[in-house]
């Protein structure tokens, strides 16, 4: 099997025994048991979308990753407000958010992103995102170049080669619905401890609001979806042709999108790129403070290039990056006819 695809006669071959024993899971659309009563919806697009706004100024767009919500930027939120307006979102089925059936395709959450803005009237963005919600801001500034006032990712999960067989074998339909079957809610503090290089993040209390978010009725649908939505190979390919300000935000330690993907897309960017040392996959978290001042620095300066002064660990392998490719356009290589070898 290719690590870029399914063989189809396996797929075939295996589609119909998943299929009998997995399990399949409905969507869901309006309000959801639990859903707070202060909470602030728009009915845009085919869902129902949870949202946060906070304060004035220009706007900021923070999207959350897979499986988790906008709650993940509660700490970032408040100190952002001060400068900017800043909507936080839960995205099409996630948080309390709607899970209906359809596409969840990192194209497909932009547009819903970019209708809810508009019935905001917000005209321009800056957009960040972290990790699975980097690819929506990508798509986001794909769609709508003159939307987009800047980008900035954290831990970004957009590049195919990012993707697990899991991942590849959740397209099968049949396949997919049965791994969900089988999943274990008791896996989420393991996972979790994965996501953390400071195993004192992965508390009870974490644990159980992402046991609760996944019990959720629409949850396991919505969750099947979006991975299989997740096809980056169109959308990579056009990465190098976005041109607004950005900054790429990772941990030094992430182990579930290792620091070499942070640099490819800090090159194909023309981005600065931070990494955070003692830090895995939640840099809004471990490193909070650092990775705040980093973040509201960038959004304030006008060129999108500012230091503050932070003691951070700065990496600018894009620099390296570009030099190769200007050298290797100058002075392309030139095929030289071989020596025969002597016997």
């Amino acid at each position: 099997m290719s690590s870029r695809g399914i063989d189809p006669n396996t797929a075939r071959s295996v589609r119909p025994a998943f299929a009998l024993a997995g399990l399949r899971r409905q969507f869901h659309a309006g309000p959801l048991p639990g859903e707070p009563t202060d909470a602030t919806f728009a009915n845009v697009g085919d869902a129902r979308v949870h949202y946060v706004e906070r304060g004035a100024g220009q706007a900021v767009v923070l999207m959350h990753g897979f499986g988790s919500s906008l709650e993940v930027w509660n700490e970032l939120v408040p100190q952002l407000a001060r400068g900017h307006r800043v909507i936080a979102v839960d995205l099409k089925g996630f948080g309390w958010t709607d899970r209906p059936e359809g596409d969840y395709s990192p194209v497909a959450q932009a547009e819903v992103v970019w209708a809810l803005l508009d019935h905001l009237e917000v005209r321009q963005a800056a957009l960040v995102g972290h990790s699975w919600g980097a690819s929506v801001a990508l798509a986001m500034a794909l769609s709508a170049p003159r939307r987009t006032t800047r980008i900035a990712l954290y831990a970004a999960w957009a590049y195919e080669e990012q993707l697990s067989y899991s991942f590849r074998w959740a397209r099968i339909d049949g396949v997919g619905e049965s791994l969900m079957g089988l999943y274990d809610p008791a896996l989420i503090r393991t996972q979790m401890a994965t996501a953390f290089f400071d195993s004192s993040y992965v508390t009870a209390r974490r644990v159980k609001n992402v046991q609760t978010a996944m019990a959720l009725p629409g949850a396991g649908a919505a969750a099947l979806a979006t991975m299989r939505g997740m096809r980056f190979t169109a959308q990579q390919a056009r990465y190098s042709s976005i041109r607004v300000p950005a900054l790429v935000l990772w941990g030094q330690e992430d182990r579930i999108s290792t620091p070499a993907f942070g640099q490819r897309l800090a090159a194909d960017l023309g981005a600065n790129l931070i990494m955070f040392p003692r830090c895995g996959h939640f840099p809004m978290l471990e490193a909070q403070e650092a990775s705040t001042s980093a973040l509201a620095c960038f959004l304030r300066s006008d060129s999108g290039n500012c230091t503050c002064g932070q003691p951070l660990l700065r990496w600018r392998f894009w620099w390296a990056a570009l030099f190769r490719r200007l050298v290797a356009r100058l002075w392309p290589r030139r095929s030289r006819p071989r020596k025969a070898r002597s016997r």
